[in-house]
C-alpha cells in the first residue's frame, strides 16, 4: 500500500510520558515531511496543535482541530461546524443541579467559568491557558456574534458525569456526537463531523490523494472510524481493545515512541 500521507492523533499516540514530543519523533516526522505530508488531527484547539508543529516542522500544514469541528489551511479556517448556542444553554440550566465543569471552545477561544482543578489540569496537558467568564455570559456573546462551540468539554466525578451523558445523549442524541475519552470526561462535538469527515475534505480539496494512500495513527474510539477508512490504520498498543481490533497493525505504545518507530520502518 503506498504510504503517501500521514495523519496522527496526539494525546495517547504521539506524546512521550512527559506529554511532548521526544526527539525521535521529532526526527522522524523531519526526515519524511518533504516528501510525506504529516497532519496533526486531534480533538484540541488550534494552539494547544501548533506549538507541536512548530517542533515537527510541519507548521505549513493544514490542522485537524475539534475532531473535525475546525480545519485550518494556512492557519485560516476552510471548514468550521459548530454546537448551537440554544443547546449549550439548555446544557448549562440541566448544569446547575449537576454542577460538573464545562469548558466551552471556538476556534482559538476557551472559557472556563472559574480556574478549578479541572481547568487547571487541562491548562497543563494542553499548555493553553483559558479565559475565565461564566457559562451564561459566554452564550450571551456568542449569540449576538453568532457563534457556536466547536467543542464543549464535561469534566467532573464519574456519577454527576454519567447523569451529564444521559440527560445529552437522550435529548441531543440526535445532534451531537458524545465521546467519554475517561470516565470523568465528555467531549460533545457536532454529530455531522468526525475525524474521517475532515480527511475526506483535506484530501479532496487540498491534496488530491485517495484515502487508500493515507497513514493514519491513533489510539481512543474517536480514532476508529478514521482508521477503518483509510489505507493502513496504525494503532499504538495503548490503544482501547475495540481500536487495536479493527487496526490494519499495531506498532509500540505512545509513550514507547510507536508513531516514530512506525515511521522509521515503513515510510521511505
Amino acid at each position: 500500500m503506498p504510504n503517501r500521507i500521514v495523519f496522527s492523533d496526539i494525546d495517547g499516540t504521539l506524546l512521550n510520558p512527559e506529554r511532548e514530543l521526544s526527539s525521535f519523533t521529532i526526527s522522524e516526522v523531519q526526515r519524511i515531511k518533504n516528501q510525506i505530508p504529516v497532519i496533526l488531527i486531534s480533538s484540541r484547539m488550534p494552539s494547544a496543535m501548533t506549538h507541536l508543529q512548530n517542533e515537527l516542522g510541519i507548521i505549513d500544514q493544514p490542522l485537524i482541530c475539534y475532531n473535525g469541528g475546525l480545519i485550518l489551511v494556512d492557519q485560516q479556517p476552510i471548514h468550521s461546524t459548530v454546537i448551537p448556542v440554544d443547546i449549550i444553554e439548555k446544557l448549562n440550566t440541566f448544569n446547575a443541579s449537576t454542577k460538573v465543569h464545562l469548558s466551552l471552545y471556538y476556534e482559538d477561544e476557551w472559557y472556563v467559568p472559574e480556574m478549578d482543578f479541572w481547568a487547571n489540569r487541562e491548562a497543563s496537558n494542553t499548555k493553553v491557558v483559558p479565559q475565565v467568564k461564566s457559562t451564561s455570559r459566554v452564550i450571551d456573546t456568542w449569540r449576538d456574534g453568532n457563534k457556536g462551540a466547536h467543542k464543549i468539554m464535561c469534566m467532573g466525578e464519574e456519577p454527576m458525569i454519567d447523569k451529564v451523558f444521559n440527560y445529552l445523549n437522550s435529548t441531543f442524541g440526535n445532534h451531537l456526537h458524545l465521546y467519554r475519552s475517561k470516565p470523568t470526561y465528555i467531549e460533545i462535538a457536532h454529530k455531522s463531523i468526525s475525524k474521517l469527515t475532515a480527511i475526506e475534505m483535506l484530501l479532496d480539496t487540498h491534496f488530491d490523494i485517495p484515502i487508500s494512500d493515507v497513514v493514519a495513527f491513533g489510539d481512543n474510539y474517536n480514532d476508529m472510524e478514521m482508521l477503518k477508512a483509510v489505507g493502513t490504520g496504525v494503532a499504538v498498543a495503548n490503544a482501547k481493545k475495540e481500536v487495536l481490533q479493527i487496526a490494519d497493525t499495531v506498532t509500540l505504545a505512545g509513550k514507547e515512541d510507536g508513531v516514530a518507530t512506525y515511521i522509521k520502518n515503513n515510510i521511505l
